[in-house]
């Protein structure tokens, strides 16, 4: 359909598996192509930034970090900053979002969250819960909030109470609402993944947790580039907060680390200030850069690649 009535730009967001390769193929019938959210070349699998330098004209990067990758392969490319970070407002009222999610002002609160995948929750839902009951052991004031995408997570999660005899605790499960739950919380448990960046553009102290099964983690943790996965750690490019990961990742070396971070509170503090930092950084108004950047790219000839082939002239039915 693509070569019948071909674009003046082809964008492809995210899903580098699928849209590299289609951004490939058109590209060599002299297609226009653009990437929207480089892959995580600066984690693992490096080698993809040839894939990246072969399907793409132009690449647009939400990390400030990223550009310079591209830059040393000759692929054109644009920071435009996180669209996250333009969602989330500059002031997070916590009274405001206790009173929401129903929890009293004057107890610590616990944002729990465990993963968004059925997979994440085989291998975290009953660690969170029995690192729930080891903090709430030392913290008799606690109260949790847990935040979950859909029936089968929260199932799970209900499953792993149930399993665990932890129908006492005095948790709140709450369908999405993730940031309701962070923005009421004290200090969040969180999976690794792109939850992790929101905890931090919510300006949240948080502990990073993940479990993966045996094999995976034995063939894919040899592989890393970097001495941290967490995503707030990876923009700071040291441990600002703890990472507890797969065998150390116990109920009581969780518990242990969120309750430091609710008791230290000028290390809650520096760590929200660092957080805070990084929000600014990356609200840049991502949609209108992106925009601004896809317009540029329309004006500009095509990079090194024919501009018609088999007969046709790419653009002219429109964009």
């Amino acid at each position: 359909r693509l070569e019948a009535d071909p674009p003046d730009l082809f964008v492809g967001v995210d899903a580098p598996d699928f849209n590299l390769g289609l951004e490939r193929r058109l590209r060599a019938r002299g297609i226009r192509t653009m990437h929207y959210v480089s892959p995580s070349i600066w984690a693992w699998r490096g080698e993809r930034i040839h894939r990246m330098a072969a399907a793409a004209d132009h690449v647009l990067c939400l990390f400030p970090f990223e550009p310079p990758y591209y830059e040393k392969v000759g692929v054109p490319v644009t920071w435009v900053g996180h669209p996250l970070a333009d969602e989330i407002a500059p002031t997070i009222d916590r009274a405001a979002a206790r009173e929401q999610a129903r929890v009293p002002n004057d107890v610590p609160v616990f944002a729990l969250l465990p993963g968004s995948r059925g997979g994440e929750l085989a291998q975290h839902a009953d660690l969170f819960v029995r690192t729930a009951r080891a903090v709430l052991a030392d913290c008799p004031q606690a109260r949790f909030l847990v935040p979950l995408t859909n029936r089968a997570t929260r199932d799970r999660f209900e499953a792993a109470i149930h399993a665990e005899a932890a129908g006492e605790l005095p948790l709140t499960i709450l369908f999405g609402h993730a940031q309701l739950a962070m923005a009421a919380a004290d200090v969040v448990l969180v999976a690794s993944g792109t939850a992790t960046l929101e905890a931090a553009l919510m300006r949240r102290a948080m502990v990073i947790t993940y479990r993966v099964p045996w094999l995976t983690w034995r063939i894919m943790w040899p592989r890393r580039y970097l001495p941290y996965i967490g995503l707030p750690n990876v923009m700071a490019g040291e441990f600002v907060v703890p990472e507890i990961l797969q065998h150390d990742a116990t109920p009581q070396n969780l518990a242990t680390a969120l309750l430091n971070l609710l008791r230290d509170k000028p290390l809650r503090e520096r760590v929200e200030r660092r957080f805070e930092s990084m929000y600014t950084t990356l609200r840049q108004g991502a949609a209108q850069r992106a925009a601004d950047a896809v317009m540029a790219q329309l004006g500009r000839p095509h990079a090194g690649v024919p501009a018609t082939t088999a007969g046709h002239t790419p653009g002219a039915s429109g964009t």
